[in-house]
């Protein structure tokens, strides 16, 4: 049977390999594999949305048991900045928190997101992992860089992976998004580009892999990898942009023993 997610591979098709170290588990839930109904079928791995608790339960001990990671560090994301380190001692706690890391092995992180990119960062040795949640607003407000201070590694010992998110053509925003987004960049904000624009004269697509991308250089991290997903044109993925109610895929990583 098809495994219920996607893994990191250097190709879109996901058959040339993980560009992260051996020792580092990484992946991305699909939404099949689950027990969950209606807009929320089936593999949906979040509480806030809607969905009934006792089938969020069912599909996470699920996928606890199809990755044999027992232990699973759960955030309440509120699109900030605040990180945490998790560790044995607090790993069950759920803080309101949208990123994380850690150097023990066998810890799962886990990051929830229906078009937001999951970012997931290790140094090289795989000593260590983190990851953060990277909606527009918290990658503005500076998630990225509160993870990469806490870190205790030098920033261009890291290697980044980017998750499914919506793409840039599915991802259209307003004046307000695209104003944050130009202050944030100043006017290089066109030029990576991170921003372009739309059909319409006061409209813009946003490309959120490359603002991680642009973001995760300012602080010295340049080996960045992605396979560019699209959660908002790919079926295997929930997509808020694109049905509204609808689940959550989990990125998870974790290092082996």
């Amino acid at each position: 049977m098809t495994k219920p997610w996607i893994e990191p591979a250097v190709d879109p098709a996901g058959t040339t390999g993980s560009p992260l170290p051996d020792r580092l588990r990484v992946l991305t839930t699909v939404r099949w594999g689950g027990v969950s109904v209606g807009p929320y079928a089936g593999l949906n791995l979040a509480l806030h949305v809607g969905d009934d608790p006792g089938a969020v339960a069912e599909n996470r001990r699920r996928l606890q048991a199809d990755t044999r990671c027992a232990r699973i560090q759960w955030l309440n994301q509120v699109h900030g900045t605040a990180c945490i380190r998790s560790t044995g001692q607090n790993w069950q706690s759920v803080p309101d928190a949208d990123a994380a890391w850690t150097t023990e092995s066998g810890l799962g992180l886990a990051i929830l997101t229906a078009d937001c990119v999951p970012l997931v960062l290790c140094d090289r040795r795989a000593s260590l992992l983190a990851v953060a949640h990277g909606g527009w607003r918290g990658l503005v407000s500076g998630v990225i860089e509160q993870l990469v201070a806490q870190l205790p590694v030098p920033p261009d010992d890291l290697l980044a992976w980017l998750g499914p998110a919506i793409g840039p053509d599915a991802y259209e925003i307003g004046p307000d998004v695209a104003a944050a987004v130009s202050d944030r960049l100043g006017s290089e904000a066109g030029e990576w580009p991170v921003l372009r624009r739309g059909v319409s004269a006061d409209r813009w697509q946003l490309d959120l892999f490359a603002l991680c991308t642009r973001l995760l250089g300012d602080c010295g991290i340049t080996n960045v990898h992605s396979q560019r997903l699209c959660t908002a044109s790919d079926r295997r993925f929930f997509s808020y942009r694109r049905d509204g109610v609808t689940g959550r895929m989990a990125t998870l990583a974790w290092l082996a023993d």
